[in-house]
């Protein structure tokens, strides 16, 4: 929902400040619609359905995992396509994966949103309308920005949706941000006053082969960005998460795992290894592989855990989304 424009349109109709706290409410309980705000007038659950699109983004489409997790590809008002993930886990959680851009300009090339042509940077409603979307039919409670794009580069959209996102169920702390190293948005994070947990997107303790997989690196250099990462720490005092995936033959060496070792302090970091989800590029490691390059990791004291991959078989798990059918 466009919140400013929900303010404009209550203001020139006379009403009470009060009236945007009661459709906010309604709304981020996962109300269907005005028609569900009983509390508000009904001439004005007309007006307001006339005036003011419930939401910013269209459904087009749906995809259901046989894991339960749901994708869905959403349009903006100008024709953007955007994707977010809902995924269900046994524990009982029922975590969010949004998307802060439609497409992503920075090129990873493991990454299928990578290869997308990028459209633009998504407001705060937009970003907000992906988690509404999916509150509407069940209660959520953890969210990561691992979608669609780099948060940090759209940080003042990102940081007002997330000022909502309590709201909606899931606080801060139970809030990422994932960034491939954009040291200017990590700093701004740690300044923050939400206390929101940051993800690094690592993949490589080399430099060049960092700038390989990663051109962004070639701007941000990974010495500068653990530096910024560990400013975090000492600002947060919240473990930073290391995402790494796995490439057969590429990044899965035993000498590569002592790399990373070398450059990771155990009191700063955790590692996430991420199993490569097939985009057309690389192969991915086997599980024999990644089980042996947690164990190096783990004799040298840094904590290490193997993401349990989910939407695969409908292109929604890590590194997947492109938009497609």
């Amino acid at each position: 929902m466009d919140l400013a424009l929900l303010d404009d349109r209550l203001a020139a109709l006379g009403e009470p400040r009060f009236r945007a706290r009661q459709v906010w409410a309604w709304t981020a309980r996962g109300a269907g619609g005005y028609d569900a705000m009983t509390d508000l007038p009904a001439a004005l659950r007309e007006r307001l359905a006339d005036e003011v699109p419930f939401s910013t983004l269209t459904l087009d489409r749906e995809a259901h995992s046989r894991d339960g997790t749901v994708k869905a590809l959403f349009r903006t008002h100008d024709g953007r396509p955007v994707e977010a993930v809902l995924m269900r886990y046994k524990d009982g959680r029922h975590s969010l994966c949004l998307s802060s851009q439609s497409g992503c300009p920075l090129t990873c090339t493991f990454c299928a949103t990578g290869s997308m042509k990028f459209g633009r940077n998504l407001t705060a409603g937009e970003i907000l309308d992906q988690a509404l979307h999916f509150r509407r039919t069940e209660p959520v409670d953890h969210a990561v920005f691992m979608g669609m794009g780099e948060p940090m580069m759209n940080l003042d959209a990102v940081l007002a949706a997330c000022e909502r996102l309590p709201d909606v169920g899931i606080t801060h702390r139970r809030t990422a941000i994932s960034t491939v190293g954009w040291i200017p948005g990590i700093d701004r994070l740690a300044a923050s006053t939400m206390p929101i947990r940051l993800a690094l997107s690592l993949h490589a303790a080399d430099e060049a082969l960092r700038s390989e997989l990663m051109p962004v690196n070639d701007r941000y250099p990974l010495a500068d960005v653990l530096a910024a990462c560990r400013r975090f720490y000492e600002q947060k005092r919240r473990l930073v998460f290391v995402e790494y995936v796995m490439l057969a033959g590429v990044n899965d060496r035993y000498e590569q795992a002592l790399a990373l070792a070398d450059v990771l302090d155990p009191k700063v970091f955790k590692v996430n290894l991420i199993p490569y989800n097939p985009t057309g590029m690389y192969e991915g490691s086997s599980r024999q592989a990644i089980d042996a390059f947690r164990a190096v990791l783990e004799e040298r004291g840094l904590r290490a855990t193997v993401r349990l991959t989910r939407g695969r078989d409908i292109d929604a798990a890590c590194g997947q989304l492109a938009a497609r059918a």
